[in-house]
């Protein structure tokens, strides 16, 4: 095992410790233990920077299930180098912020960082796996993990809402996305990203290459809020504050951004990629920023911020995906400015949102409140919230001389660019791409403004607050302070970053270029030119919205704080509640036989469609051998036994006559010279009449059923079905594969059963190894059941109740 692997197993090393050491250590805040793994991780990957410059990597991988091609296989290059660096450096910020925000004498401190853990290992294996199966086993635990983060207190039911819509939201991208990879590798034969991103020559041309494409962007667009999929986001800001800097500015939202990067190798140059990216950023990037102006929560202003954010990196994904579409030269140049904003942008919004969400979460601590109708006036109470927030704001909006302007201005230029292409249709409505993202920036500047002002300025109102209200304490500003020093430091000095993390995680995504081809500088000043002029205007603009803001904030539209989109949620999860509760009540009779006629009805529709599709009937017995006479004695017995057991009344006998049937397979399997399968068949069929004999020895007699000759008769006609189907594939699976000279399984097993499994029992070795992976989520499935079970017990004991 490498020290990479290690790196990702610390957190959950660290999370399985601290319930343990938690009840021996209450004293000392739990923050103080946990802060040393983040910290840790943050320098070890500092250690990968030298060689990521120069256009390096590392890969380490570890057998896991080789069979499959799934292993767990580890890359560190410049794109998942710069994600590990957030992950871990903003984690590091987040646990210190904490360690202030969270009391340790009221809060279950060791619940909180054990799920915080999980969510840092897990994402940490997000962006290193290199095996699709290994990403997609990461990317659900991010999804459980944060999902426990956000029901944090689980006591109020907003938490818990949330924490079930974003659960719902992203679990069903998961398993979308989970499809698009199966069907990658349908195409390729490999789990490995690198694997796939080397045989894209001609994987256009497939008939599955839409069908991958769109399974897997709905699972970046779930996870990072692309609209309509955002309206998780702002309810799973009922989390503590640490977990909304944490997940909302450099980690869960940011695994979308990823997961779209990594894969533009594949996908770009695609006129279908290009266009659902780009249109899906710059409606998420509209939607987002117009909905921030009618919040009056600032959690929900930095949500619907973090969702317009976020459409715009994914448009500028998109257009920069135009590079891979020119292939080489200057026209590839030309077009992977957008994807080096893209990054930029990404290392940008992770520093001064943290710091404003960390800001938020100190005005809250302060006051009691985030409402903006009661804020106002805090300026000379909170100086130093007020300079990280003016900071942190004044970033967002675009204005110089911080990080977030330089980012702004490379955008437009980007799309400007973009409306110079003659492919895609864009000759004829790119020129609609700056427009649209120079209104949004309008409403960007609008809603930064207003939080500022409203929470700032104005006349301070004690009687608003029901505490007194000062300034956070040292500890809690010290992880905001140094968000915004690199907010200015990355303004004013941005080509620290260029060469060392942009352009490494630029040659990621876009392979065909080197880091020294891409030679990026970033200038804070570009001299007057139309980027600037939009600026400027985006500015006059937002002013005289703000000023009139007591004309237009009369409008029902500003007053509906709350997204319409919810309602469609909220009426689908009732209706398929509602569907759900009426189909058990029609299929749960509590009669084991009706769930078995269930059963029996669908496999028959199963068998029967698939037949018909594939054409499969066949009857061709002329090469069966001779049946000796005995064979007849046996079945004519196996069937009479059969056909007498819906006429026994005793349930003794009954079991007697079922364990005849077993019986007489055991049989049949020795005749067929299968002597262990035989010996497995009379273990199992002995130890089950015993059994069943044993119990029923106990158990108080039971009414008769009764039941409607209708039904008797639908009972004995699917019976029938039954029997006669599978005779029918039986006999159909030989004809077709004596036809096709197929050879039988059991030869492979004759000979691979020792040299692979290392035993001599065949049906144990193949219950065991070739069905292993079977067998191990049938003990999974069995051990999560007697947990529940264990649970539900154990709730009930405690008053809790019937569910």
């Amino acid at each position: 095992m490498s020290s990479l692997h290690i790196a990702i197993l610390i957190p959950f090393m660290m999370a399985i410790l601290i319930p343990i050491i938690y009840p021996y250590t209450k004293k000392i805040h739990t923050g103080w233990f946990v802060l040393l793994v983040p910290t840790a991780l943050f320098l070890y990957f500092l250690t990968f920077l030298p060689t990521t410059t120069e256009g390096g990597y590392e890969y380490v991988s570890l057998s896991w299930v080789p069979s499959l091609g799934i292993n767990v296989d580890l890359y560190v290059d410049g794109l998942s180098l710069l994600f590990a660096l957030l992950i871990t450096g903003i984690g590091a910020l987040v646990v210190l912020y904490s360690i202030y925000y969270l009391d340790k004498a009221s809060e279950r401190l060791h619940h909180f960082y054990v799920y915080l853990l999980m969510f840092m290992g897990a994402m940490v294996g997000v962006v290193l796996s290199d095996n699709l199966i290994v990403l997609y086993i990461f990317w659900e635990l991010t999804s459980l993990a944060s999902a426990l983060l956000i029901s944090y207190w689980f006591h109020r039911k907003a938490s818990v809402y949330g924490a079930q819509k974003s659960m719902l939201i992203t679990v069903f991208g998961g398993f979308a996305m989970l499809a698009g990879f199966c069907i990658l590798y349908g195409m390729t034969g490999t789990f490995s990203v690198r694997d796939i991103i080397a045989q894209t020559e001609g994987m256009a041309g497939s008939t599955l290459f839409l069908a991958a494409m769109i399974l897997v962007l709905l699972g970046a667009f779930t996870k990072s809020a692309q609209f309509p999929f955002h309206i998780w986001l702002p309810d799973a800001m009922e989390a503590p504050t640490p977990v909304s800097a944490y997940l909302h500015s450099a980690t869960m939202v940011k695994a979308g951004i990823y997961l779209v990067a990594r894969l533009t190798p594949v996908f770009g140059g695609d006129a279908v990629w290009f266009w659902t990216l780009v249109i899906a950023g710059l409606v998420t990037l509209t939607y987002g920023s117009i909905t921030a102006v009618r919040q009056k929560d600032l959690k929900g202003i930095l949500a619907y911020s973090t969702i317009s954010q976020l459409g715009l990196i994914m448009s500028l994904l998109g257009v920069g995906s135009a590079a891979i579409y020119m292939e080489s030269g200057e026209g590839a140049l030309f077009y992977s400015l957008a994807i080096t904003t893209a990054v930029f942008h990404l290392l940008n919004h992770a520093t001064f949102k943290g710091s404003l969400f960390m800001a938020v979460g100190i005005i809250d601590h302060e006051t009691g409140t985030r409402d903006i109708r009661k804020l106002g006036g805090l300026m000379t109470i909170m100086p130093i919230t007020f300079a990280i927030s003016a900071i942190g704001l004044a970033s967002m909006a675009g204005l110089p001389p911080f990080n977030g302007f330089l980012s702004k201005e490379m955008f437009f230029t980007s799309l400007l660019r973009a409306t110079e292409g003659d492919f895609f249709s864009l000759e004829t409505i790119g020129f609609l791409l700056p427009v649209i993202a120079w209104v949004a920036s309008v409403f960007t500047f609008l809603y930064c403004a207003v939080t500022f002002f409203k929470t700032f300025f104005g006349k301070f109102e004690q009687s608003h607050y029901e505490k007194p209200v000062h300034e956070a304490p040292f500890g809690m500003l010290i992880s905001p302070v140094i968000l915004v020093a690199l907010v200015v430091t990355l303004g004013i000095f941005p080509n620290i970053v260029a060469q060392s993390l942009v352009a490494p995680a630029v040659t990621s995504i876009l392979p065909r270029f080197s880091v020294d081809e891409l030679d990026i500088k970033f200038s804070l000043w570009h001299g007057i030119n139309t980027e600037l002029l939009m600026t400027l205007a985006i500015i006059l603009c937002g002013s005289v919205l703000l000023i009139t803001m007591k004309k237009w904030s009369q409008f029902n539209i500003y007053k509906r704080e709350r997204d319409p989109l919810h309602w469609f949620y909220d009426q689908g999860l009732d209706g398929l509640i509602h569907f759900s509760q009426t189909v058990t009540r029609v299929q749960m009779t509590g009669l084991l036989r009706d769930y078995f006629v269930y059963m029996c009805a669908f496999i028959l529709l199963l068998l029967g469609w698939t037949f018909w599709y594939a054409d499969a009937w066949s009857f061709n017995i002329s090469s069966v051998a001779t049946t000796p006479f005995f064979v007849y004695i046996v079945t004519a017995v196996f069937i009479v036994t059969a056909l007498c057991l819906p006429f026994i009344q005793k349930r003794m006998t009954l079991i007697i006559f079922a364990g005849i049937i077993g019986y007489i397979m055991a049989l049949y399997f020795a005749m067929f010279r299968a002597p262990d399968l035989a010996l497995t068949q009379l273990l199992i069929e002995t130890v089950t009449v015993v059994l069943l004999m044993l119990a029923f020895r106990h158990l108080p007699e039971m009414a008769p059923e009764k039941a409607a000759p209708t039904k008797k008769l639908g009972n004995i006609v699917i019976s029938a079905a039954v029997g006669v189907t599978i005779t029918v594939v039986g006999i159909s699976a030989y004809s077709l594969g004596t036809d096709a000279n197929f050879s039988s399984i059991s030869d492979y097993y004759i000979e691979n059963v020792y040299k692979l499994g290392g035993g001599t029992n065949m049906v144990n070795v193949i219950l065991v190894d070739f069905r292993g992976l079977d067998t191990m989520l049938e003990v999974l499935v069995l051990g999560i059941v007697s947990l529940a079970v264990i649970m539900l017990i154990k709730h009930r004991f405690k008053g809790g109740e019937d569910v």
